[in-house]
């Protein structure tokens, strides 16, 4: 047995986006496949967008994307680029990359060499083979010194580049994004979303944050143990991403590492070693909270990495977004006092969204 990571004739269509006078920003050339409205190509232009006003990286991200029907309650899907690396090269990236006192904090409070984390489900646990309850693992193997993280946040990071062919992609791509052709969707967001909608630009700049490394390794941990796979032991996962060296639980700070389990005990976003506690994660589909760990946890209005989207529910960005953006390597732009002032005005509209709408969550095929 192996360890599995889920995975999934065209028009071409370059999308570029300029930023204000001075300020660098991401590029994004987006393939549209057959079949993509002309609404959907720009709700697509318009959510990298929102992006491009967000980060100051210089860098290209090159995304195949469309609509296609899908089954179930999927409102969406998307794969992205991704590549193993060593843990002390991405610390030293992430060190000559500080550009805000977040990262200043963030590096400061990451382990030199190698990382500790807390595991369970491996068939190496000391508490029995696929054990729920949680170890330290921080013996230096393999899963303590290597990361794996997307295509477009190493490029953000000026770190190696291997170039991938994702399923459902035009050539070489960073990131392959679908969305379900059967659904009502709302396209423009500027004048709220209709009742019986979805947000439509929300949910593919949620996506490309999955592309620029909002990512989990958890997942892979919740999928590969019994009685889906495995067991495998602990040095076989090396699937940490840079946004898991910020999650962490009561539990894990006080060991001075990581949580990386898989279960439903509460893990939050901390850039001091879990001292602080920021917002929280999901914790996985099989034994944690029934959302995919690549996300914030769900419904508690804390951002666009939010696991799930509602019917006139408006899909913002929030500071949680650019804060979990900002530690994983990428640079902000500032954000004016007015943009603030909307953003907490969409965060009013998302909390009249939630009461009493069916909800559909979305899955990545990372």
């Amino acid at each position: 047995m192996k360890i599995v990571r889920a995975t999934i004739t065209a028009l071409t269509v370059a999308a570029a986006f300029a930023a204000p006078a001075g300020q660098a920003a991401p590029v994004f050339n987006f393939q549209f496949t057959p079949g993509t409205s002309a609404q959907a190509q720009q709700g697509f232009i318009d959510a990298a967008a929102r992006w491009s006003a967000t980060l100051t990286d210089n860098i290209t991200v090159n995304l195949t994307v469309g609509t296609q029907a899908l089954g179930g309650g999927i409102l969406g899907q998307a794969a992205s680029a991704q590549h193993h690396h060593a843990y002390a090269s991405y610390r030293s990236a992430l060190d000559a990359d500080r550009t805000s006192p977040l990262d200043n904090t963030a590096v400061a409070h990451l382990p030199a060499t190698t990382f500790g984390m807390l595991i369970n489900h491996t068939a190496n646990n000391p508490n029995g083979a696929s054990s729920a309850t949680p170890y330290l693992d921080n013996n230096g193997s393999s899963n303590n010194t290597t990361v794996f993280i997307s295509n477009a946040q190493a490029k953000a990071l000026a770190m190696p580049v291997t170039e991938q062919a994702l399923p459902g992609c035009i050539g070489n791509c960073d990131g392959f994004i679908q969305f379900n052709s059967n659904l009502a969707f709302d396209f423009n967001s500027g004048d709220g979303i209709g009742a019986t909608q979805y947000d439509f630009v929300g949910m593919a700049a949620h996506e490309i944050g999955h592309t620029l490394g909002f990512i989990s390794g958890v997942d892979v941990l919740d999928f590969n143990a019994p009685p889906n796979n495995g067991p495998f032991n602990d040095d076989e996962f090396t699937y940490v991403s840079g946004l898991d060296l910020y999650r962490y639980s009561p539990l894990s700070a006080a060991s001075g590492a990581i949580d990386w389990t898989a279960d439903a005990r509460a893990k939050y976003f901390s850039i001091d070693g879990g001292t602080t506690l920021g917002p929280q994660f999901s914790t996985g589909p099989t034994f944690g909270d029934g959302r995919q760990a690549s996300h914030w946890k769900d419904l508690m209005m804390l951002g666009l990495m939010d696991p799930t989207a509602a019917l006139g529910e408006l899909l913002p960005l929030t500071a949680n977004d650019r804060m979990a953006m900002d530690a994983i390597g990428y640079s902000l732009a500032p954000v004016p006092e007015a943009s603030q002032a909307a953003m907490y005005g969409a965060a009013l509209l998302m909390a009249l969204a939630w009461g009493g709408r069916r909800k559909y969550f979305h899955g990545n095929i990372n």
